[in-house]
């Protein structure tokens, strides 16, 4: 699905037309399954891109605001739901523009940890009645391991993806880590909130600090292993120990987590042709052999 400004103007002026005049203009790192505009200097347009992910509108605009309050670093503000229209088939979002960097820009990882950490502690602790389940528009995150639903952990998933490192990486390592994942427990605690994709795009720097949390998408209610891809896909070695006792993770949530951690660091083949990507890819792959 292709949005361009012309086509989210008329949106915005059929359907708020208290902004009409706001200067609507893109965002240079727009995402994979939204498109996103800024709308004058405070706003943000958030578009899925694909049927599959319409979902993720109705789950933001509903648990945002229940979430927020118990929250220490800030989250996206719904402030209008769009419909349908001017050529564009899906539901879409309004939200406050949160100021802010990259968190993968970050230099003090172990602050970093400390406050993702306090984030993700906060969420769990948030009663999860009624909370979303995992399901098609959010990409199953917080499945069990052993669920044949199409997750990003889904076997058929992990097993294209561990071939792709043959003659690259040690295959056999690589799946020793997705094995001791399925042999450990599964989770035996109440379903608890996830955000589900917690790597440093989805997360906003500002002074030094972790700020705020984006991207709620494939927020969820499931196994807490699921965060735990921050582990892998946003922490270095140095600061990953610190997180871990922080969230007080047992050994099988660690090892399960270890496998939703693979899915953020196994390269595609088009990744094994980049030598910079090639490098960070080893690198990243030889310390979760090594965790």
């Amino acid at each position: 699905m292709h949005v361009d400004v012309p086509q989210a103007r008329r949106l915005v002026a059929a359907q708020f037309p208290e902004w009409a005049e706001l200067e609507v203009r893109p965002v240079p790192s727009s995402g994979v399954d939204n498109i996103s505009f800024r709308l004058g200097d405070d706003k943000l347009l958030r578009m899925p891109r694909f049927a599959r992910w319409t979902g993720q509108v109705t789950r933001e605009q509903r648990w945002l605001p229940r979430l927020a309050p118990h929250l220490p670093l800030a989250v996206p503000t719904p402030l209008g739901q769009g419909r349908p229209g001017e050529g564009y088939p899906f539901p879409w979002s309004v939200y406050d523009w949160i100021d802010g960097s990259n968190a993968d820009r970050l230099t003090d990882h172990r602050q970093a940890a400390v406050d993702l950490a306090d984030f993700l502690l906060a969420l769990r602790e948030i009663d999860a009645t009624d909370g979303p389940p995992p399901e098609w528009s959010n990409g199953f995150r917080g499945v069990d391991l052993h669920d044949d639903r199409d997750s990003p952990v889904v076997a058929s998933r992990m097993r294209e993806r561990i071939a792709v490192l043959e003659g690259f990486f040690d295959v056999d390592a690589v799946t020793e880590v997705w094995q001791t994942g399925l042999d450990a427990p599964t989770w035996d605690g109440p379903p608890a909130w996830v955000h589900g994709d917690p790597v440093g795009a989805n997360m906003i720097a500002k002074d030094g600090r972790l700020a705020a949390v984006i991207d709620f998408g494939t927020l969820a209610v499931g196994d807490p292993a699921c965060d735990l891809i921050a582990a892998w896909g946003f922490l270095p070695a140095g600061a990953r120990e610190e997180f871990r006792r922080l969230l007080a993770v047992d050994d099988a949530t660690w090892a399960r987590g270890r496998v939703w951690g693979l899915t953020s660091i196994l390269p595609s083949k088009a990744g094994l042709a980049d030598p910079v990507q090639a490098a960070r890819a080893h690198q990243a792959l030889t310390e979760i052999i090594d965790g």
